[in-house]
C-alpha cells in the first residue's frame, strides 16, 4: 500500500489528522489557483473551503483514477468556474474561439535577473494574466505558475494534452504581446 492509498483510506475513515495533512499540503496552491482565476480574496477563500468540503463529503466516491492532488485541483478549478459563472452567467469558459494570434508588437526584450523579481514587473504580469480568457488563464496558471505537468493540467481541466499545449502557447503569445510595450520602455 502506498502512502497516498493509506492517506485516502484514512480520509475515508474520517481521520482528522489525514484531513489536516491534505489541507496543509494543498490549501495554499488551491488558494493561489482561486486568486489567479478569480482575482478576489474572498472568492479564493470560498474555493478552498468548498474544495475541502467536497473532499469530506465525496471522498468515498474517489476512484483513484488520478492522484488525490489532481482530483483536488480539478474540484478547486470547478469551484472557480462556478464562481465565474455566477458573476458572468453567459461566459463561455471552454471556448477556443480566441483570436488568431499574430504578434503586432513583437519587441525583442530580455530582463536582467534583478528586474524579473521586482514587484513592479510582478504587477504588470498579474495585470496581463488577468486579461487572458478564463480557459487560457487556467492553463497558464497551472503550467507556468503552479508548475503542473501537461498531463496533470489536462486531467485537472478535463481537456486533452494537445489542448493544454495549444492554450499554453496562445496564452504565452498573448502575454508577450501585452508585456512587450512595457519591457520595450524599460530597456530602450
Amino acid at each position: 500500500m502506498t502512502d497516498e492509498q493509506a492517506l485516502i483510506a484514512a480520509l475515508k475513515q474520517r481521520d482528522s489528522a489525514a484531513l489536516e495533512a491534505v489541507f496543509a499540503a494543498h490549501a495554499d496552491r488551491i488558494y493561489r489557483l482561486g486568486m489567479n482565476l478569480l482575482h478576489d480574496e474572498q472568492q479564493a477563500d470560498n474555493v478552498v473551503q468548498d474544495t475541502f468540503l467536497t473532499l469530506i463529503e465525496h471522498i468515498d466516491q474517489f476512484e483513484g483514477r488520478s492522484s488525490l492532488s489532481t482530483w483536488l485541483y480539478r474540484v478547486g478549478h470547478n469551484h472557480c468556474l462556478t464562481q465565474l459563472r455566477r458573476v458572468r452567467p453567459n461566459l463561455e469558459l471552454d471556448s477556443l474561439d480566441e483570436p488568431d494570434i499574430a504578434p503586432v508588437n513583437f519587441t525583442p526584450w530580455s530582463a536582467p535577473e534583478e528586474m524579473v523579481f521586482s514587484s513592479e514587473i510582478a504587477g504588470e504580469l498579474e495585470r496581463a494574466i488577468a486579461t487572458l480568457s478564463p480557459a487560457l488563464r487556467a492553463v497558464f496558471v497551472m503550467r507556468d505558475i503552479e508548475e503542473f505537468a501537461t498531463g496533470e493540467t489536462a486531467d485537472i481541466l478535463g481537456i486533452s494534452e494537445s489542448a493544454v499545449k495549444v492554450r499554453l502557447h496562445r496564452a504565452r503569445l498573448l502575454l508577450r504581446e501585452q508585456l512587450a510595450p512595457y519591457f520595450g520602455e524599460q530597456f530602450d
